[in-house]
């Protein structure tokens, strides 16, 4: 399991994504979950990617390839939609070949990703594709997505991220957000994949790992806590005789 989230404001693209792929008492496997398709100055996208990680990096290593060939690639998409449809092209040709083994093996076809960024001459997008090859985009109502372990830190999400909740505070909320996940499920674990793209850089603004041991991170998880504590014991008890 994993916990990915995409945030879309004004100011730019916030990307988070855990490490953790299979947890139990005596195994812990690590691979990163986000993929970079940059050319500065003219597109960045991300992608995250949530599900059997053997398809999952089937499909991120099929974009790759095709970044050298003459098939349609991420870094000759015209639009931000385009690359979706090509991670959902992606998805199904995948599918076509494996899916029947994969099921034969008890192994469920699920992958989903997040994809988003910027291409020159069109504003900042931001789509969920589905395992499907389908895919849905950010609207001004749901300015968000998340794949994997999701239910867990959604709350503080909704909460908080608008349309004018800048960069940081919207990087803090997706913090927040994954600690709240991490601290609900063991299948979701460190090291932490941030990724920040500032409107109209066109290039990745920020990429950072965050390993169990960061400064800022422990900031988060201590402060958030003890701030629910204090609010907890701040609301009335309720009227019970």
């Amino acid at each position: 399991m994993t916990y990915c989230v995409g945030v879309q404001v004004d100011e730019g693209l916030v990307f988070l994504s855990d490490s953790r792929t299979n947890a139990g008492v005596d195994q812990v496997s690590t691979f990163r979950k986000m993929t970079f398709f940059e050319m500065p100055g003219e597109r960045a996208i991300v992608i995250l990617a949530a599900g059997n990680l053997s398809i999952t990096q089937t499909v991120t290593g099929m974009l790759r390839e095709r970044i050298t060939t003459a098939k349609g690639s991420l870094l000759t998409a015209r639009t931000l939609a385009d690359a979706a449809r090509l991670v959902g092209d992606a998805i199904r040709e995948v599918h076509r070949r494996d899916a029947d083994a994969l099921k034969e093996n008890g192994i469920e076809f699920n992958p989903t990703f997040i994809v988003g960024g910027q291409i020159g001459g069109e504003a900042m997008r931001l789509f969920q594709v589905y395992s499907a090859g389908n895919f849905i985009e950010t609207t001004a109502d749901t300015r968000y997505f998340q794949i994997g372990e999701a239910k867990y830190g959604k709350p503080i999400i909704d909460r908080v991220v608008k349309a004018d909740t800048s960069i940081a505070a919207a990087a803090k909320c997706a913090l927040i957000s994954m600690d709240s996940t991490i601290r609900s499920n063991l299948s979701v674990g460190m090291p932490l994949d941030l990724a920040i793209l500032r409107r109209d850089a066109l290039a990745i603004s920020l990429h950072r790992s965050i390993g169990a041991d960061d400064a800022y991170f422990k900031v988060i998880r201590d402060g958030w806590g003890e701030s629910l504590r204090n609010a907890f014991h701040a609301l009335p008890d309720p009227p019970i005789p």
